[in-house]
């Protein structure tokens, strides 16, 4: 059946970062009174001009939402409107700390969603995975987002939640390299008596 919600975006080929979809986390960030939610970084290749077409779409949609919803009510104009992407050559959120080498060439966005809506996990063949070890930071795939509006807390805009998520290919994992059991404790220079 053919989407016809025209704020609900599946990606093409994308790649993904701080992966947090087969297991909720909380953010050290979060306040106490936060949930742990499923979530993703996706990088898009700026090469892709079809899904940041689509993105910009659903984004317009969503803000046009808020508008019919009166969601936006401090006369904030429609385009200054904060969106969750962002230009991976550029700077995070912050303004000043720039985004990893991996988000390099691409357009970033995070996708979320609370523990009670778990995304579907499917494989090329839209199969579901369900071995937690085969999701991970640094596989390439694609997601089905919907962008929607928000006024909440003294900040509105535009926000994205994880709905399905593909895994297409593996890749290089992103993140530190964790140190073999060979690399901490095969040395010669251990003393077990000392």
């Amino acid at each position: 059946m053919a989407n016809t919600n025209p704020t609900h975006v599946v990606t093409g080929k994308v790649r993904f970062s701080y992966e947090h979809i087969m297991k909720p986390y909380k953010g050290e960030n979060a306040g106490q009174d936060d949930a742990p939610k499923y979530s993703v970084t996706v990088l898009v290749p700026k090469s892709d001009a079809a899904t940041m077409q689509r993105i910009n779409a659903g984004i317009a949609a969503a803000k046009k939402r808020g508008l019919e919803a009166k969601k936006y009510k401090d006369g904030t104009p429609v385009d200054k409107l904060p969106t969750p992407i962002y230009d991976g050559d550029g700077y995070r959120a912050d303004g000043y700390t720039p985004f990893d080498e991996e988000c390099q060439g691409c357009w970033v966005f995070t996708a979320s969603c609370p523990v009670d809506r778990k995304p579907s996990v499917v494989d090329a063949s839209c199969q579901p995975i369900l071995d937690p070890t085969e999701i991970y930071s640094g596989i390439y795939g694609r997601v089905g987002v919907d962008f929607f509006p928000y006024n909440f807390a003294g900040k509105q805009g535009v926000g994205c939640s994880l709905v399905n998520v593909q895994k297409l290919a593996d890749g290089e994992p992103l993140g530190a390299a964790r140190p073999s059991a060979e690399d901490d404790f095969g040395g010669d220079d251990f003393d077990p008596l000392g």
